[in-house]
């Protein structure tokens, strides 16, 4: 099936096939090899000096530093992670006062009573880089489940320096997305010491930090870089990846509304609308498996200025849309076939830098060369 743009209409749902963008006809995109030899590395951030953050999910916190691309060891300080299936050291950000206060966030399956659960990690970064001081954890998902699926765990700071944390609904706890009391399938909204943040939606029955709900499993999460809106990637079953822009006190749907079926082939649900649930944006179906999401903000790629990005696991490519809007008009399978794309940052000169989800020494963090790059490469 093609994939296909959903326009919101309810209680019809409104579709129109998707129009793929032309071939190029200057040198393809190639991607640089920075570091290899990483196990399954799952999140990155840029760190104000220029270096990168990231984290592999068995547990390691490393940096590089560039231009060589440099990895240094592990930094000491991490919490201890339950890293069984999807779970392990996820998600990161830095805190917008990082010159300042020196906060890294990092968030993490956390082994506990009842099983395990999402939870973020707040820690000081010392001057040497190699370890986080006075380490805590700021925030734990409200139940833990005995799974190693759908731990969601993308963190994004809002522009008021609070930080939107999403989170998966565990799997075989699909239900639990519908209650606003649970913290599983939501995207939550905490300030920098864990507390609800003001201005949530704070509704009967909910949880004071969930900001929405009914999400299945977000692993893609980043700033509208003129709107400042929050936009999500979230996996479906079998079909049924969704884009979306999560909004205060909204329900997206999972597991009652969606694009997607069953594992088996059956339904899941009552269908793909129901009147006070959303619409997706944008949804594909086969499902990619899509992880990392990042609007492209710069001039480095010239023609990608505004486009936004999607890493695939499943689909083994990214995916780079044209917005208008809010409506996906064009879609380019970049690098198809070449790995699992867990994550895509964009770096401080331009570049986007995309890491590659696989078994060490397999993983690596690789960056997209700009045209100029490539133009020298052919001479």
């Amino acid at each position: 099936m093609k994939r296909r743009t959903a326009l919101i209409a309810l209680p019809i749902v409104a579709l129109a096939p998707l129009v793929f963008l032309p071939v190029r006809k200057k040198p393809a995109p190639a991607l640089h090899p920075v570091i290899t030899g990483l196990a399954n590395p799952w999140g990155m951030a840029f760190l104000p000096d220029g270096s990168l953050l990231l984290t592999e999910r068995p547990g390691r916190l490393r940096r590089v530093t560039f231009p060589d691309g440099n990895l240094g060891p592990a930094i000491a300080g991490t919490p201890a992670v339950d890293a069984e299936g999807q779970g392990g050291l996820l998600g990161i950000a830095i805190d917008p006062d990082f010159s300042t206060n020196r906060r890294v966030y990092l968030a993490f399956s956390e082994r506990r009573d009842g099983g395990n659960a999402t939870a973020v990690f707040r820690g000081e970064l010392n001057v040497d880089f190699t370890n986080l001081e006075h380490g805590k954890v700021i925030f734990r998902q409200n139940q833990a489940i005995e799974s190693d699926k759908h731990f969601g765990s993308r963190l994004v700071f809002d522009r008021t320096g609070n930080l939107f944390v999403t989170t998966g609904e565990r799997g075989s706890h699909a239900m639990e997305a519908q209650n606003p009391a649970s913290h599983l399938g939501k995207v939550l909204r905490i300030t920098t010491d864990g507390s609800p943040a003001p201005g949530n939606p704070n509704l009967p029955d909910w949880a004071s930090e969930v900001w929405s709900m009914g999400h299945r499993n977000i692993q893609g999460a980043t700033l509208h870089p003129e709107s400042g809106d929050l936009w999500t990637v979230e996996h479906g079953a079998m079909g049924g990846d969704e884009i979306n822009t999560p909004k205060a006190g909204r329900n997206y749907g999972w597991p009652i509304i969606t694009y997607g079926k069953n594992y088996n082939g059956a339904k899941i649900g009552e269908g793909t609308a129901k009147p006070g649930m959303e619409q997706p944006l944008y949804y594909w179906d086969p499902s990619i498996a899509p992880s990392g999401l990042i609007f492209y903000a710069d001039n480095l790629y010239p023609d990608w200025q505004g486009n936004l990005f999607v890493g695939a696991l499943a689909g083994s490519h990214i995916a780079r849309l044209k917005v208008t809007g809010n409506t996906v008009v064009a879609e380019e399978k970049l690098f198809d076939g070449f790995a699992r794309f867990r994550d895509i940052v964009q770096g401080p000169t331009g570049h986007l830098f995309v890491l590659t989800d696989e078994e060490e020494p397999h993983g690596g963090l690789f960056r997209i060369l700009s045209d100029a790059e490539l133009l020298a490469s052919t001479k």
